[in-house]
């Protein structure tokens, strides 16, 4: 069943750090994810969600970028030899992500994933139009340039509200923590 929680507050600047694990119920496939920057009404993301920057908890996919509605980012990518998977690579070419971009999702770059049953620790960092993904504790991914697209442009995207999203498996949640940050630690951004 597809559905989320959310904040009833936006936060700008902050870390969130959540320990998961998947239960062993599964209606369509081990799929979740953490919805942040999300802004505008529910069902501006596939008939379901608010339009956000989504952290994928997807298994096999963990730490990957979608943007769901309008929202938009870049993200330094190497393409697969068919041109159709866009891999998350620091050195790779700053590409556009959003409707009517390259594409909605770019892959991680690396997989971190525990085995189902075993908690999962992600930590999410967001400053200014920056935003680093660790799966645990290894960076997978940085989108650059956070925005939503207002009538065919690109408008800064730097706070939002977070959601939980619920998307066809059983998820424990064992701690969410969300704190205001200064800045990105300098580490994560040095890939």
């Amino acid at each position: 069943m597809n559905g989320s929680i959310a904040t009833r507050k936006a936060y700008k600047n902050y870390h969130v750090r959540m320990v998961f694990k998947w239960g062993g119920k599964v209606y369509r496939q081990l799929n979740s994810g953490l919805l942040y920057h999300s802004f505008g009404y529910f069902g501006e993301g596939l008939d379901v969600w608010m339009s956000s920057h989504e952290f994928q908890l997807c298994s096999g996919k963990m730490g990957d970028s979608y943007c769901m509605g309008r929202s938009y980012f870049e993200i330094p990518v190497v393409k697969s030899g068919d041109g159709k998977s866009l891999t998350w690579s620091p050195t790779g070419e700053m590409t556009q992500f959003g409707d009517g971009k390259a594409a909605k999702n770019g892959s991680k770059g690396s997989d971190y994933e525990k085995p189902k049953g075993e908690w999962n620790v992600i930590d999410l960092y967001c400053f200014g139009r920056t935003s680093v993904h660790v799966v645990n504790g290894r960076v997978v991914l940085i989108n650059y340039n956070s925005g939503k697209i207002v009538k065919g442009k690109v408008v800064p995207l730097t706070r939002g509200k977070i959601q939980i999203q619920s998307e066809g498996g059983e998820l424990f949640v064992k701690s969410l923590e969300i704190e205001k940050i200064k800045e990105i630690p300098k580490g994560l951004l040095r890939q």
